[in-house]
């Protein structure tokens, strides 16, 4: 019977992320899921110290990395996946629905360079398909409501939900941006809440709620089903989307929205630089 895989998560407080490293006991093959590339606003730098604690900790376990895993393309912080497939090889995997994503803003950021076919990724799932992590597997589940294009990867008793789900006592993703939908992520999280309620669930971000002081992301199908205060055993299809939609109305777009999603639709690469020498990053007023 496989072993139970070994996963450590990195919380990056500028972003609220946390990336993990997953890994086989047996044999050591590990995935990194959503890693983060730092990004300062104020002066538009980027650095890779969030990453290289990521391939700090592969090192110092002795891990051998077979995998780069999206959740999907985000907008609230900028990957490092192209950075740690420059560094080290494996492939960068992502939803096929991210070409869905790259028609819609690689028009608004008229990425020219960025064919909407997801060949900047190394490998496009789709729900159902299985990825080998040593004597693990890798399970794809397509979750789509926050995007169109999210996907859940279930590594035996680990699940990995993006930010489909959060903590119980924050609730659930936003729904509106474009191919959102608060009923297609009703249907995902219960989905995903009809797994035994022991499988320990991973969520991508933690926002700290009212009444809380400390940053958690590990939580388990169980408690969400007894506990998430928008979605739970308790709560129907009609109640949640009239909430998701109610609060989804409330919502500023993320601080990082714009440069996020022209890096995403690259798998995490800069835009090419110009003749000057320079990269630049698109900021189209009024297009949000």
């Amino acid at each position: 019977m496989p072993s139970r895989p070994i996963v450590k998560g990195f919380f990056d407080p500028a972003t609220s992320t946390v990336s993990y490293v997953v890994h086989d006991p047996a044999t050591k093959a590990a995935a990194i899921i959503d890693p983060v590339l730092d990004f300062t606003p104020r002066n538009a730098r980027t650095s890779t110290k969030s990453a290289d604690a990521l391939l700090g900790y592969v090192a110092a376990e002795g891990l051998d990395l077979n995998w780069l895993l999206e959740t999907h393309a985000h907008a609230d912080h900028l990957s490092a996946g192209h950075y740690l497939h420059e560094r080290t090889g494996p492939p960068i995997v992502i939803g096929s629905g991210i070409t869905e994503i790259q028609r819609a803003f690689g028009a608004l950021f008229e990425a020219d360079d960025v064919t909407p076919d997801g060949s900047q990724f190394g490998r496009l799932v789709s729900e159902g398909d299985v990825l080998a992590l040593g004597e693990l597997k890798i399970r794809v589940m397509h979750t789509p409501g926050h995007t169109p294009a999210c996907v859940t990867y279930l590594i035996e008793d680990a699940l990995f939900v993006g930010d489909t789900l959060f903590m119980p006592d924050y609730g659930t993703a936003r729904t509106d941006f474009p191919g959102g939908s608060a009923q297609a992520l009703y249907g995902s999280i219960r989905r995903i809440l009809a797994l035994p309620g022991e499988t320990r669930m991973f969520v991508g971000h933690d926002y700290l709620p009212e009444g809380r002081t400390t940053f958690l992301w590990e939580t388990s199908v169980a408690e969400q089903n007894r506990a998430n205060v928008h979605i739970n055993d308790r709560v129907s299809e009609e109640e949640f989307v009239a909430l998701r939609k109610a609060r989804d109305a409330t919502l500023e777009a993320p601080l990082l929205i714009l440069p996020s999603l022209q890096v995403n639709i690259r798998a995490g690469a800069l835009p090419p630089a110009t003749a000057d020498g320079h990269t630049y990053l698109r900021l189209p007023v009024n297009a949000i």
